[in-house]
């Protein structure tokens, strides 16, 4: 068999598994489309449940949503990127830093309910937050930090080494290195990373459960030790515990969810692809 007959072999193959892989998930996507696009509308998206939640809108749940994965951003991004900055370019490669990288590697694995039921134990319990935003914005920032860590390093480290030597011939110290020369181009992959990790925090329903939502509030959340709705587990409640719930509010609920991850990944795309065409590598 010539070399261009087995990369032809190879192309059709790995285009079949990509459509494969494609194929149910846009059945899906399409599926619920189909079911909820007619529950969503202006009232839908800005009112309160009622009637036992079989009618009015889902407003606390998109609120809650929102303010937990701002709340995620603020309680994960720096560490996040502050340690991936440590191991890349700070760290010597000795057994103790190959040690913290298989534990962060360990960590992303891990199910997301284990960090529900540390987040009950040590910031609702412990440390007397109670079920709350603050509680389960750490508990989201604590699940999404090992992946963001992962993949800014990994970021970090495909700048070219070359860049680093040059500036530091003409006299720049290493932060400074660091802060203009690495972190910009390094960009686009960490956001790849914090989107993925706001991305899983947004549509986790475990960490939430025990830190911070609410089965139902009549109102919106007025301080950061409040509890709040949230949109994954308002869909868990009205389409297992809410008895003859209409099946296109619980559809269009899952709609709203997935426009709004889908919004995040649009974002981070539109802002990777204006760094990435300034780059010179």
């Amino acid at each position: 068999m010539s070399r261009q007959t087995s990369q032809r072999i190879a192309f059709a193959l790995l285009t079949f598994l990509a459509i494969v892989v494609m194929v149910p998930i846009v059945l899906v996507v399409a599926y619920i489309i189909v079911q909820g696009i007619g529950a969503v509308n202006w009232e839908f998206l800005t009112s309160f449940p009622r009637n036992g939640m079989k009618e009015g809108g889902i407003l606390p749940a998109v609120i809650g949503t929102v303010l937990l994965t701002f709340g995620t951003a603020i309680a994960s991004i720096p560490l996040a990127v502050g340690a991936a900055i440590y191991l890349s370019e700070y760290a010597r490669d000795t057994w103790l830093t190959r040690s913290i990288r298989l534990a962060i590697i360990n960590l992303a694995g891990i199910p997301s309910v284990v960090y529900g039921l540390f987040g009950l134990g040590l910031f609702v319990l412990f440390l007397g937050l109670g079920t709350s935003i603050v509680a389960g914005s750490l508990t989201l920032g604590l699940m999404t930090m090992p992946v963001v860590i992962s993949t800014a390093e990994e970021a970090l480290l495909s700048v070219p080494q070359r860049f680093r030597v040059v500036s530091r011939s003409l006299g720049a110290s290493r932060w400074q290195t660091i802060r203009q020369v690495v972190l910009p181009n390094a960009l686009p992959g960490m956001l790849t990373g914090v989107i993925l990790g706001l991305e899983r925090a947004a549509g986790e329903t475990a960490p939430i459960l025990f830190t911070v939502a609410a089965f139902y509030l009549p109102q919106l959340p007025k301080s950061p030790l409040d509890q709040t709705m949230a949109l994954p587990y308002h869909l868990y409640v009205i389409a297992t515990q809410v008895p003859g719930m209409p099946l296109e509010i619980q559809y269009g609920t899952a709609l709203v969810l997935l426009v709004l991850v889908l919004s995040l990944n649009v974002v981070a795309t539109v802002i990777r692809s204006r760094f990435r065409r300034r780059r010179q590598w």
